[in-house]
């Protein structure tokens, strides 16, 4: 096992011995954790999260198995006292998946069991609101099974034969046999149709006449759709509303206008292709999410990276921290209704960070620099005709400190940026972690949990810095974490400036096109700037992955949107959806 790589704890013996007719290890080559009978599900999970004290319920996802004719939905559980986690997991009927919901025990679960129901056709009893996620109502079939083939289809993995080796290229349309494949509602208008989605939405959200505001004034609540194509909604993302004059009296979150089925491409490529994909999904933190898929290959690999590769990782993370909290802060300014902001100083700094990336990886944003095992390129010598090492110096000793506190005191004690923000979208820390809030969301709440302490990877157990925590769980506190966490940022760099070893080398192996990785499931998990970012990736012992999972914090913040905006200001709520950081290419993959 890699010792950079995060563990999974594991299965606790006093759980099988509560459960036995419930609970069996799984014992799988290459698996871990418990296998649990939906029957006991909901005893299980109650007694994993009360008795056992894993309260985090980081990871919801499902997996097809069709040989076995089963779907298994897969849960990692953790505390956030810290510790390595708990993976347990349900097998259900393929021809009729029927599955207890956990979102009573665990509401973090709730947009994630509507993916599993979306992609895979998993029906989840007791669910609030079982709906598709991503796809629209006519789409035909659960396009994550493997049996499921989309309109022009070429082959089941890459490299496809049509581009490889020979290089001869065909348009795959020209002999589709899948071309029927997307079926239609009968009787189909489009002038006519209305989705059952959209009129699932109406219902939920119905809005009932009555005295406005508690006041003498008997008023119609209204629907307002905001979004999907609206610059608030930080991309193709809209939220249904139902209003009390300028009172949030419910909300909605609608998503998957940007979805293009991330995971399924993830399946048809072979692992190291993957890299560079994951660079599309939270793109202003490309280096970050390398780094997370990267763990959890080698993690089954059992690949020891090398020293210098492991600070240079540390090195480009921590960098690219900084610039996502520079850019959350400028877009929440902007939310806020500043046009000329303080943020364009931070910003200058930002570029002088994308300048080293640029150099050193070939890319500003989309990096595809890490590899299993290490990175792929070494620092150049030069950087602006200067030597990289002082260039580097330079910037985490002084340019990157003075910018934060410019940033800093321009803002911090702005009288219209605290009116806006104290007290808005308050989260209690308890409904923080029940909701599998994770990041500046999660601390901003006072909750003490940041993956680079509660269950160290890489190597972060070799620097100082504080976990950065606020106690009132508001937009401000949100803010002034990402201040701190941009100075313990900058703090790390010294150290891995500091500490970098000359030479040596940057990759473990020779490099190679494909891998084959040993067979079993891995959960690999960063925190990354706008939280836990998690692949859950399973290997039958090829060169492509059977499973390929992404736990994308922009994705699982959103399930309490619509807790935390109730009882506000319409003009808040675009407040609150900024204070959150979200990143539509995550949120929809």
């Amino acid at each position: 096992m890699s010792a950079t790589a995060p563990t999974v704890a594991a299965v606790p013996a006093n759980l099988a011995e509560h459960f036995p007719a419930g609970v069996v290890a799984d014992t799988r080559k290459g698996y871990e954790g418990y296998v649990v009978g939906a029957a006991q599900l909901l005893q299980v999970a109650g007694a994993i999260r009360d008795k056992l004290g894993y309260n985090y319920l980081s990871s919801v996802t499902g997996v097809d198995y069709p040989e076995s004719n089963q779907i298994e939905v897969v849960y990692h559980a953790f505390k956030t006292s810290g510790g390595p986690g708990l993976n347990f997991k349900v097998q259900a009927d393929r021809n009729d998946p029927v599955v207890p919901s956990l979102v009573g025990l665990y509401p973090g679960a709730e947009f994630q069991e509507r993916e599993i129901f979306d992609m895979y056709g998993v029906r989840f009893d007791g669910h609030p609101d079982l709906r598709r996620i991503l796809m629209w109502d006519g789409f035909a079939g659960y396009p994550l099974r493997k049996d499921w083939k989309e309109p022009f289809f070429e082959e089941d993995l890459k490299p496809f034969a049509s581009r490889w080796p020979g290089g001869d290229v065909r348009r795959s349309e020209e002999s589709d046999p899948f071309g029927a494949n997307v079926q239609y509602p009968p009787e189909f208008d489009p002038y006519e149709w209305t989705p059952e989605t959209e009129t699932a939405i109406y219902k939920l959200i119905q809005p009932k006449a009555g005295n406005g505001n508690g006041g003498h004034l008997k008023t119609d609540k209204l629907i307002v759709n905001i979004g999907p194509q609206h610059p608030s909604t930080h991309g193709v993302f809209r939220m249904v509303v139902v209003l009390d004059g300028e009172t949030v009296v419910d909300l909605k979150p609608v998503m998957g206008y940007l979805h293009r089925n991330h995971e399924k491409i993830g399946e048809r490529n072979t692992f190291l292709q993957n890299m560079p994909y994951t660079d599309r999904l939270d793109y202003l933190a490309s280096m970050s999410n390398n780094h997370a898929y990267a763990l959890s290959v080698e993690r089954l690999m059992g690949v020891k990276v090398p020293e210098r590769a492991e600070y240079l990782r540390v090195l480009m993370v921590e960098l690219t921290r900084i610039c996502s909290h520079m850019w959350a802060i400028g877009f929440l300014l902007n939310d806020l209704g500043a046009f000329q902001t303080p943020a364009l100083y931070a910003i200058k700094e930002r570029e002088l960070i994308l300048d080293f990336f640029e150099a050193t990886a070939g890319s500003r944003m989309m990096c595809n620099y890490m590899r299993f095992g290490g990175v792929s390129r070494d620092l150049p010598a030069a950087l602006r005709d200067e030597n990289t090492m002082d260039f580097l110096r330079d910037l985490v000793n002084n340019r990157l400190s003075y910018a934060i506190d410019e940033l800093d005191r321009f803002l911090t004690h702005s009288e219209i940026l605290r009116s806006r923000c104290i007290g808005v979208g308050v989260l209690p820390a308890e409904k923080a972690i029940a909701y599998s809030a994770a990041g500046p969301l999660l601390r901003a709440s006072g909750v003490d949990y940041d993956l680079r302490r509660a269950d160290p990877y890489s190597i972060y157990d070799r620097f100082d810095f504080n976990v950065c925590t606020r106690p009132n769980g508001d937009v401000y506190d949100r803010y002034l974490v990402r201040i701190d966490e941009m100075r313990e940022s900058v703090r790390i760099c010294q150290q891995v400036v500091a500490g970098m070893p000359t030479g040596g080398e940057i990759l473990a192996g020779k490099p190679q096109y494909n891998v084959r990785v040993p067979a079993g499931e891995s959960y690999g998990r960063v925190e990354n700037p706008k939280g836990e970012l998690g692949f859950y990736v399973v290997s039958t012992g090829k060169t492509n992955p059977w499973r390929y999972h992404v736990r994308a914090p922009s994705f699982v913040n959103l399930t309490l949107l619509g807790e935390v905006c109730k009882g506000h200001k319409i003009a808040d709520v675009v407040v609150i959806l900024g204070s959150i950081d979200i990143v539509l290419g995550e949120v929809d993959r």
